[in-house]
C-alpha cells in the first residue's frame, strides 16, 4: 500500500516527458526517376524551359504537424530554383546550360516550425542538343602545288560539338557537290584532291571550298534537331615550271609609210612564261623572213626597219618571231614562234577631190521638171572623183548627204578614180509644191585609212512646176442651213478648193450636179452657191437637198464634194380641224378627243395646243392641252347633276374650240364642236345604240363589221357545200338541194329595237334594217338524218330585262340650255323618239351617204 503512491507518481511523470517530447519531420526518400521526395537521383534536361514545375519535395512529421519547405544555394552560385513553402512545388527560374554547369547543388529542408532538418543534394543537369558544330583554328589557307598528284591528302579540317552523345558526334561533307576536283573525308575531314582531278595554276589560282560539319541530332525541347556549320578552305595552287611562253597581242601587223626613216621601230612582240608564278626570262629572235630589211631586240622584242623604204622591193614581208625561256640556271627551256606581217604602204596625203568639166569644183547646179522617171540619170551634172593616193589610201565611199530616200549615187566605192551617176530613187518624193529647190551634199570619206579624209561638193536641183495636182475641196462634205422662206438669189454656202499647182494650173472652176441641184447655182469662180432666182423653198414639201460640186482645173483634173442643204421651217400653216370634229357624243366618264394638224415640217411649229374659248355656261368642259381631250368637270358625275345647269328644250352643247401651234408667231384656228351626252348605264341596255355611238366617228368600222359577218357566212356556206357535195360522190346518190332556215327566237322588245333601226326618210338608211327571210317552201324534209347547215351568227344580245315587264328605250339626254323640266314621256315614246338616237342615225347617214358611192361594194 506504501509502494502504490509512489508507482503512480513515477508513471505520472513518465507520461509528461513523453508528452513534452517533439521529434522532428523527414523527408520521403524517392527511387531513380520520381519526382516526388527528397530530390535524390534527381535529374534535370538543360532544354527545361524556364516556368516549368520540375519537382515536388514531400516529407511528414511524426506528430502530425504541418511542415514547410525550403531550398537554398551556395551564396556563390545562382539560385536556379524556387519553391513554394507549403507545398512543396519546386519551379525551374533560370535558364539551365550542361556545357557550363553539369550539375547544381542545393540544400533543402523541412520544419515543422520547432525542427528544422536540411539536406544537401546534387541534381544533374543531362545534355540536349542545343550546340551546334564549331570549327578550329580558322582560317583555313592552304598551298598546294600544281602538280600535286590525284589522290592526295591536302588539309584536314576540324570542328567540334560540346555536346554528349550523338549530338556531339561530327561528320563533314563538302556544300558544293557539282565541284569534281576535291573529296573529303566525313570521318577525319581530311580534304583530298579527287581521283582524275588535277591543278592548274594557269587556269585557275585559287579554289574556294566549302566544308560543312554536322552532328548526329538529338533531342531539343521535344524535337529532334540537327546542327551544323560551315567553313571555307581556301586552296592558293602553286606555279611550276610546266608551260611554254605564250605571245600577246596577236596576230602582229606592222607598217612601213613612204617617209619611215631606217632604223625607225615598225612593231614590238610581247611573249611571256606560261608559268606566270614564276617566270623565267624570255629572249627574241628572227627566224627568218628579213632578207636583212628588219632586226629584233632580243630583250624587248622591237622590231626595227634597216633599209630606206623606197630600196624595200617588197610590198608584203612575212617575218617569224622566237621566244625562248632561260633557266634559273642559263640553259634554254621551252620556246614559242609568232608569224610578223609588215606591209609597206603608201602615205596618205591626198584627199578625194571632185572635178567639174573645167577643173576641181565643189558646186554643181541642175534643173529639172518635177516627179521625173523612177531610175533615171541626172543627165545634166557631169561630176568626176579622185584619190591621188595608192592602194588602200585612195579608197573611199561616196553617199549623198540629205533628203533621204530621194537619189541614189553610183558608184558607192571608188579606188583611185571614177564618175559620179546620180540617179532618181523616189520621183514622187520630187514635188514643186512640197520644195522649189532641192540641195544636197555630195560626201566622199576614205574608207580604210586612219586619218578618213574627205572632201564634198554641194548639189542644187532648180525643180520645175508640172501640172500633177488635183483641185482638193478643205472639206469632204459641206452643210448649210437657210430658212424655207429665203429669197430667189440666196447665199446657200461658200465651197473651196485648192489646187497647189501654179500660174493657169492652179486656177479652178466650180460647177453643181445631181438630183437635188436644180434650184441651186454656183459662181464658177468663188465657189459661192445660191438659190435660183426664181426657187421657191418649202420645208413641208422638201426638208433636205443634197447635190455635188465639181473643182476643175484648165487640164479637166477634177474633185468633188457634196453639199447637204437643210430647209429651216417657218411657221407659215394654220391648224387644221378634221372633218370629224362637228359633232361628238360623250358617254358620261369618257372623254372626247378632238384632233387638229399642223403641216409645219418641224417642232415647234407643228405642236398644237387646245383650249376652249366659248362655252355657255363655262363650268362644264375641261380640255387637255395637249391631248385635246374634253371631258366633264370633276364635279359633275352624273346626268342629274347636268340636269341642275342645262336649260330645257335643247339636247346638245355647243362649244367654241380653239387649236394654236406653238411657233412664233402663233397661229390658230377655231371650230364649233357639238357635244350629245349620255351615260353608260343606257348603253348598257342597248348594245345597238353603244356600238353605233362607238362607230359614229369612224362609219368604215360599221361597214367592216357587216362585211367580216358576211365573209364568216359566205365560209360556212361554201364548206357545208363543199361536205355534202363530197358525200353524195362517194354514195353515188343524187340528192335534190335543199335549204334548211331557222328563225332565231327573238325576245318581245325586239321589234321596237328593228323599228328603231328602220329610218323612213333616205334610202341609205334602210341599208341598216334587219329583214327577217320567210321559211323555204321548197325545203326536203325526207331525208332524216342529213346534218344541218350550222346557225349564222346571231346579232349583239340585247340587254337583260326584268321577266314580265316591258323594255323601256330611254336614252336621258342633257342639252345646251337651261330650261324648266318637262314632264316624263311615257317609255316607249322615249325609247323611238330618243334625242341620242335621232342625232347618232342621223349622223351616221349624212357621213354614209359621202361615202357610200365609193363603197357600194360593201353591200
Amino acid at each position: 500500500m506504501g509502494r502504490a503512491p509512489w508507482a503512480a507518481a513515477v508513471l505520472g511523470l513518465l507520461r509528461f516527458c513523453l508528452a513534452q517530447a517533439n521529434f522532428a519531420p523527414h523527408f520521403f526518400d524517392n527511387g531513380a526517376g520520381s519526382s516526388n521526395g527528397n530530390m535524390a537521383l534527381f535529374s534535370l534536361p538543360e532544354d527545361t524551359p524556364v516556368g516549368s514545375h520540375v519537382y515536388t519535395l514531400n516529407g511528414t512529421d511524426p506528430e502530425g504537424d504541418p511542415v514547410s519547405y525550403h531550398i537554398s544555394f551556395d551564396p556563390s552560385a545562382r539560385n536556379v530554383f524556387s519553391i513554394d513553402q507549403n507545398f512543396g512545388n519546386i519551379t525551374l527560374v533560370e535558364e539551365l546550360d550542361r556545357e557550363k554547369e553539369d550539375e547544381i547543388e542545393a540544400i533543402i529542408s523541412i520544419s515543422d516550425g520547432l525542427n528544422l532538418v536540411a539536406e544537401k543534394v546534387t541534381i544533374l543537369v543531362t545534355d540536349a542538343n542545343d550546340e551546334a558544330p564549331r570549327f578550329t583554328q580558322e582560317p583555313y589557307v592552304v598551298l598546294v602545288p600544281e602538280d600535286t598528284p590525284a589522290g592526295s591528302s591536302l588539309f584536314a579540317v576540324h570542328a567540334v560539338d560540346r555536346d554528349t552523345g550523338s549530338g556531339g558526334s561530327v561528320t563533314y561533307f563538302l556544300q558544293s557537290l557539282h565541284l569534281t576536283k576535291f573529296a573529303m573525308d566525313r570521318h577525319s575531314g581530311v580534304l583530298r584532291l579527287q581521283a582524275g582531278g588535277t591543278l592548274d595554276y594557269e587556269k585557275c589560282r585559287t579554289h574556294l571550298v566549302t566544308v560543312v560539319a554536322k552532328d548526329g541530332g538529338g533531342r531539343l525541347r521535344g524535337a529532334h534537331v540537327v546542327f551544323s556549320a560551315t567553313t571555307t578552305v581556301t586552296v592558293n595552287v602553286e606555279d611550276v615550271q610546266d608551260m611554254a611562253p605564250v605571245f600577246v597581242g596577236t596576230p602582229y601587223y606592222g607598217y612601213v609609210y613612204e617617209d619611215t626613216l631606217p632604223g625607225s621601230e615598225v612593231l614590238t612582240v610581247v611573249a611571256v612564261d606560261g608559268d606566270q608564278g614564276r617566270p623565267n626570262h624570255l629572249v627574241y629572235s628572227l627566224m627568218n623572213g628579213s632578207s636583212g630589211a628588219f632586226e629584233i631586240n632580243e630583250t624587248s622584242g622591237a622590231i626595227s626597219v634597216l633599209q630606206n623604204p623606197s630600196q624595200l622591193r617588197r610590198e608584203v614581208y612575212e617575218l617569224h618571231v622566237q621566244v625562248t625561256e632561260v633557266s634559273s640556271v642559263g640553259s634554254p627551256a621551252a620556246q614559242a614562234v609568232v608569224p610578223v606581217t609588215i606591209r609597206i604602204v603608201d602615205l596618205n596625203n591626198h584627199p578625194p577631190t571632185f572635178y567639174g568639166e573645167s577643173g576641181p569644183q565643189n558646186r554643181f547646179e541642175l534643173s529639172m521638171y518635177e516627179h521625173p522617171p523612177q531610175g533615171e540619170i541626172l543627165r545634166g551634172l557631169k561630176i568626176t572623183v579622185n584619190d591621188s593616193d595608192q592602194g588602200a589610201n585612195a579608197k573611199f565611199n561616196l553617199r549623198l548627204v540629205g533628203p533621204g530616200g530621194i537619189f541614189r549615187v553610183v558608184p558607192q566605192t571608188v579606188l583611185n578614180e571614177a564618175q559620179v551617176t546620180i540617179i532618181v530613187e523616189n520621183s514622187a518624193a520630187i514635188d514643186f509644191e512640197k520644195s522649189r529647190v532641192l540641195t544636197f551634199k555630195l560626201l566622199a570619206v576614205e574608207m580604210n585609212t586612219p586619218e578618213k579624209f574627205s572632201s564634198t561638193a554641194d548639189i542644187v536641183i532648180q525643180l520645175l512646176d508640172t501640172n500633177d495636182n488635183v483641185p482638193k475641196f478643205t472639206s469632204h462634205y459641206y452643210i448649210a442651213r437657210i430658212p424655207e422662206n429665203a429669197p430667189g438669189s440666196s447665199n446657200v454656202v461658200a465651197v473651196t478648193a485648192v489646187d497647189p499647182d501654179t500660174g493657169s494650173w492652179g486656177q479652178v472652176k466650180y460647177s453643181i450636179y445631181g438630183t437635188g441641184a436644180d434650184l441651186f447655182l454656183i459662181h464658177s469662180s468663188t465657189g459661192l452657191i445660191y438659190t435660183q432666182p426664181w426657187a421657191i423653198l418649202d420645208a413641208e414639201a422638201t426638208a433636205r437637198y443634197n447635190f455635188y460640186v465639181k473643182a476643175e482645173d484648165m487640164e479637166g483634173r477634177y474633185s468633188l464634194a457634196e453639199v447637204f442643204v437643210t430647209l429651216l421651217d417657218i411657221n407659215d400653216h394654220y391648224p387644221q380641224f378634221g372633218k370629224s370634229i362637228q359633232e361628238k357624243t360623250m358617254v358620261l366618264g369618257t372623254p372626247v378627243k378632238i384632233e387638229a394638224t399642223d403641216q409645219d415640217a418641224e417642232e415647234p411649229n407643228n405642236l398644237v395646243d387646245y383650249s376652249i374659248t366659248h362655252a355657255e355656261p363655262a363650268n362644264v368642259f375641261d380640255i387637255d392641252a395637249h391631248t385635246g381631250e374634253i371631258r366633264l368637270k370633276n364635279s359633275i358625275r352624273s346626268l342629274d347633276a347636268l340636269h341642275n345647269i342645262t336649260p330645257i328644250g335643247d339636247y346638245r352643247w355647243s362649244l367654241e374650240v380653239q387649236a394654236k401651234d406653238r411657233g412664233s408667231p402663233s397661229f390658230s384656228t377655231t371650230a364649233l364642236l357639238k357635244i350629245d351626252i349620255t351615260d353608260a348605264e343606257t348603253l348598257s341596255r342597248d348594245p345597238v345604240t353603244a356600238f353605233l355611238l362607238q362607230t359614229k366617228d369612224n362609219p368604215m368600222k360599221a361597214m367592216g363589221v357587216l362585211a367580216g359577218i358576211m365573209a364568216i357566212v359566205v365560209a360556212i356556206t361554201v364548206l357545208i357545200s363543199t361536205a355534202t357535195f363530197w358525200r353524195n360522190k362517194k354514195s353515188n346518190k343524187v340528192l335534190p338541194v335543199r335549204r334548211v332556215l331557222r328563225r332565231r327566237s327573238s325576245p318581245a322588245p325586239r321589234s321596237i329595237r328593228i323599228q328603231w333601226l328602220k329610218f323612213r326618210r333616205t334610202k341609205t338608211a334602210t341599208k341598216f334594217m334587219l329583214k327577217e327571210k320567210p321559211p323555204n317552201e321548197n325545203c326536203n324534209n325526207s331525208s332524216t338524218g342529213a346534218p344541218l347547215p350550222p346557225k349564222a351568227p346571231s346579232l349583239p344580245p340585247l340587254a337583260r330585262m326584268a321577266p314580265n315587264t316591258v323594255a323601256h328605250w330611254m336614252v336621258p339626254t342633257v342639252s345646251g340650255s337651261l330650261a324648266p323640266q318637262k314632264p316624263q314621256q311615257s317609255p316607249k315614246a322615249l325609247a323611238l323618239g330618243s334625242p341620242v338616237r335621232s342625232s347618232v342615225v342621223s349622223e351616221l347617214k349624212q357621213k354614209f351617204e359621202k361615202k357610200s358611192a365609193d363603197k357600194k361594194a360593201y353591200f
